[in-house]
């Protein structure tokens, strides 16, 4: 059983999260119980902002779920008594709710959060230890074709030539798709791109992803040449810490921003409005694979942690390895 120790709630941490409970009941769990631990997660673990949103939503549903199950009889008493049957239930019941791989996310945040208090002595056991998930739909990484690709890439040059878009706009959408594509970048880390960063032939950029572990993408012939028009022609501050994408007011773009810049060019491909900006760097990590580089190469410069992240691309390139097969092979 996991038996939750009284502690006093600290004096800082990250802000307190909505609930459908009362303010004074959610805070207090909040405080007492969530920033602790998201404190830990960003200055210990150095998670990005994105799975410290997505631990603090599976939190918070818990814990609107458990309430709802107790009734008013067990308020304040919603992380006492949880045992690997509660947890199962939960489960059972947020199938329902959720999709297999939103319900595997949720149960990974639980999991390290009663990890963290256990070590903390607040919780004698984790339990979600042992507890059976429904298993994950194996989903290939869906990714554009190379003919794909140039067709969107070309999308900003065709807008520019019928006077349909400004050069700035044209430009600029042009470089934040082809640093996608070309090094690779999550969407995250196009934004945060700084001049900085830049190597000093600006070929190379120094780029700090997940975990903030900091990694050399190399930008291509073409990212690259696009990078000097922008810089030369439409820039106005280059200093180290001035970012690289910028709006017309020349303030640091948004990944909400590129998001819909991708949507307005993939219509003008009459590609699929759903593909995001993620899909460009699945699509460089499968061409990369189909030209024949080694996987570890590939998985040092996606900024991999595990070679069986980037295992999956393998998957999509069976064509291209049959296709070798049958030119090298004598007996092919």
């Amino acid at each position: 059983m996991a038996k939750a120790k009284p502690e006093p709630p600290p004096a800082n941490g990250p802000p307190a999260a909505d609930t459908a409970a009362s303010a004074a009941e959610a805070d207090a769990l909040t405080v007492s119980w969530w920033q602790p631990f998201a404190a830990h997660l960003a200055l210990e673990r150095r998670y990005s902002v994105y799975t410290l949103r997505n631990y603090q939503q599976a939190f918070v549903d818990f814990v609107a779920w458990r309430r709802a199950s107790l009734g008013d009889a067990g308020r304040g008493r919603e992380l006492d008594g949880l045992t690997p049957r509660v947890m199962r239930d939960f489960v059972i019941e947020a199938q329902g709710r959720f999709g297999r791989r939103t319900l595997h996310n949720h149960a990974s945040g639980l999991r390290a959060f009663f990890k963290y208090w256990q070590r903390q002595g607040r919780v004698e056991k984790n339990p979600l230890v042992g507890l059976v998930l429904p298993k994950l739909e194996k989903r290939l990484p869906l990714f554009l074709t190379e003919a794909q690709m140039k067709l969107l890439l070309t999308g900003p040059q065709r807008l520019l030539e019928n006077g349909t878009e400004s050069p700035f706009i044209a430009w600029r959408d042009r470089l934040a798709m082809e640093l996608l594509y070309g090094a690779g970048l999550r969407v995250s880390e196009l934004v945060a791109l700084d001049y900085g960063s830049l190597e000093a032939d600006a070929t190379l950029a120094r780029v700090l992803g997940k975990g903030k572990k900091e990694r050399l993408c190399p930008l291509g012939k073409v990212a690259a040449g696009v990078l000097a028009k922008w810089r030369r022609e439409f820039a106005r501050d280059t200093a180290p810490d001035a970012p690289v994408l910028v709006d017309v007011h020349h303030r640091r773009l948004s990944p909400r921003t590129v998001q819909l810049m991708l949507k307005r060019y993939l219509a003008l491909a009459g590609l699929p409005l759903d593909l995001t900006p993620h899909k460009l760097r699945h699509s460089y990590a499968t061409h990369l694979l189909n030209a024949g580089a080694d996987l570890r190469l590939v998985q040092e410069l996606l900024g991999h942690a595990s070679l069986n992240t980037t295992q999956v691309y393998t998957h999509v390139t069976v064509a291209r390895l049959r296709e070798v097969y049958d030119k090298a092979h004598p007996r092919a």
